[in-house]
């Protein structure tokens, strides 16, 4: 897997050449497909080759498309993410509700340290409050520790006045880190020769990711992190090239260093083999 996260910007042209994306615009650039992780068309006047689009797909580079305001918009996956992928999915289909609902307790917790450790790391008092919650949680999440951990959490984080979903410009930083990690999720999970569709805890009829964003839960602190220190900026050029970056931040998992990109693929695989072996305990979490 690369570790590029190639931006394109500007109106240009995108096209395939002996093994390089090639970008024709005010001046010709070439970058080694392989060596690319994600690919972000951020403006709607750049022009992709279909024979480009094929070797992406073929590479399993994660391609994000944005719209006429430059937010993420759209992704390109494979329809077979690999020769198996019937099998997966009826894999998936027989998932027990019981082993469906303890894999979600186990995110749940894992969501809710990785908060309080944020708050601890910012000076909070209300770490402490978090971390009671976590001995609560039980399969399913059945009590909604998640719920009230998310209300202690954003409003210690951001300020009593903050809300999800107001027009504020942490709440842009937030959702555009959002997208670019529900991104990685969707290919990883598409890859894996899963639908994205069937969550284990989401089950929202018009969100086409429900699998996906029960996975990414844990990871969302990290944008979080980076909305406490940034989240005050315009979201230029410059913000928005840094919060695509997390992907290639080095975390830990399983003992060893990788990048943001590579944890969330080990991290994925250890979740379905937790949910096809039946064992919660074969989960493993990444720790910056």
């Amino acid at each position: 897997m690369g570790w590029r996260v190639v931006v394109a910007e500007n109106r240009c042209k995108l096209e395939y050449k002996m093994g390089y994306l090639v970008c024709r615009g005010e001046e010709t650039k070439k970058v080694f497909l392989d060596e690319i992780d994600t690919l972000i068309v951020e403006s709607t006047a750049v022009a992709v080759t279909g024979v480009l689009l094929a070797e992406l797909i073929k590479r399993k580079i994660n391609v994000v498309f944005c719209d006429e305001y430059h937010n993420p918009h759209a992704q390109l996956n494979a329809i077979y993410g690999r020769h198996d992928c019937s099998g997966t999915v009826k894999e998936q289909l027989l998932w027990s509700n019981e082993i469906k609902a303890a894999v979600w307790a186990e995110i749940v917790k894992e969501k809710i340290r990785q908060q309080a450790l944020l708050l601890r790391d910012v000076g909070s008092d209300k770490a402490e409050l978090l971390e009671s919650y976590i001995d609560g949680v039980e399969a399913g999440d059945a009590t909604n520790r998640e719920g009230h951990a998310a209300k202690v959490y954003f409003n210690a984080l951001f300020g009593l006045d903050f809300k999800r979903g107001s027009d504020c410009k942490i709440n842009a930083l937030l959702n555009y880190g959002y997208a670019i990690l529900l991104s990685a999720f969707n290919r990883e999970v598409v890859s894996d020769g899963y639908i994205t569709q069937s969550g284990i805890f989401h089950r929202n009829d018009f969100n086409y990711y429900n699998l996906s964003c029960d996975l990414m839960e844990p990871f969302r602190v990290i944008i979080d992190r980076l909305a406490f220190v940034r989240g005050e900026e315009v979201m230029d050029k410059e913000l928005k090239h840094d919060i695509a970056n997390v992907l290639n931040l080095r975390v830990k998992i399983s003992d060893k260093h990788m990048t943001l990109s590579d944890a969330v693929s080990f991290y994925c695989k250890r979740i379905f083999k937790a949910l096809t072996e039946r064992d919660p305990s074969l989960i493993e979490f990444y720790e910056l």
